[in-house]
């Protein structure tokens, strides 16, 4: 059976649980009201560039071609000696061995 409702207080009813009481609560907001400009960042488009050149791999890839260039005129000439010395077999060695090192690094490295 239910009680009416007196003096504000939630209605009851036999065996239920209590109805909870609302409370009001006062809160305090701060708002900052200064003017935030939210325009296109001035160096956007450089970063866009940074972005490119780097997802592009122009560096790796002009370093490699500079080195298969070289590695192209010390071969053709070491070919072209008549009798080549032991220094000039050491240099042929070391520039062939750059490129083992270079084409190492090149596919070595990729964007993580």
């Amino acid at each position: 059976m239910e009680k009416e409702k007196l003096n504000n207080k939630p209605i009851k009813s036999e065996g239920a649980k209590p109805v909870a009481e609302t409370k009001k609560v006062n809160i305090e907001l701060e708002v900052d009201t200064n003017v935030v400009d939210s325009s296109k960042n001035k160096y956007q488009s450089l970063i866009d560039l940074a972005r490119a050149v780097d997802s592009w791999r122009i560096f790796p890839r002009i370093f490699i071609t500079t080195y298969i260039f070289l590695l192209y005129k010390v071969v053709i000439w070491y070919m072209a000696l008549p009798n080549p010395t032991m220094e000039q077999s050491g240099l042929v060695s070391i520039v062939v061995g750059a490129g083992a090192a270079w084409f190492g690094l090149y596919t070595g490295t990729s964007k993580k």
